[in-house]
């Protein structure tokens, strides 16, 4: 995950960049938010990444948006492909997102990546096993916005691999924090 020198404006006048941008991160980091790994495929290229950035934004049709820094492998394969997976992911398998935070692709002659064995949604992208559940999406819109782009997906499969009733991760579930 990215790291940034300095404090990121803008402040209120009279406070101290340094302490309130601490405390504006404390803020936004409290807020609740999923722990993710999205699936991305173009051609013959995959990947899985860690992410934490994904909401659904529309009922009709069913959306979903994910922001994606613009450096990142996935970034292309998403912008390149057409389409990404979301897997929520179950609370007891923590440890994989740790897993996915550096670009990653698939194993020579199987078919993991980092070892976890993985299957194609039908848009192709790639979908953990030990999902608790995943989204197929196809890419409808980018949005660029600052260092990241929103690209917005329709929903097209989805489905559980788990009992609906298990936990999935939430990044207070981990020591991991992103943006802020």
């Amino acid at each position: 995950m990215p790291t940034r020198e300095g404090p990121v404006g803008p402040f209120p006048d009279g406070a101290d960049p340094d302490e309130y941008d601490r405390l504006r991160r404390r803020v936004l980091w409290s807020m609740p938010s999923g722990l993710y790994v999205v699936g991305s495929r173009a051609g013959e290229r995959r990947n899985l990444m860690t992410m934490n950035w994904a909401t659904q934004v529309s009922f009709d049709p069913k959306l979903l948006a994910i922001a994606v820094e613009r450096e990142a492998l996935t970034h292309q394969l998403v912008h390149d492909g057409g389409s990404f997976t979301l897997c929520l992911i179950d609370r007891e398998d923590r440890a994989i997102v740790r897993k996915f935070t550096k670009p990653v692709e698939v194993d020579e002659g199987a078919s993991t990546m980092n070892g976890f064995p993985f299957h194609d949604a039908p848009s192709g992208a790639p979908v953990l096993d030990q999902a608790v559940a995943w989204l197929d999406c196809r890419v409808v819109q980018e949005a660029p916005v600052g260092g990241h782009t929103v690209f917005f997906g329709e929903i097209g499969a989805a489905t559980f691999q788990k009992d609906e009733d298990t936990p999935v991760l939430r990044m207070e579930d981990t020591r991991m924090n992103y943006g802020g």
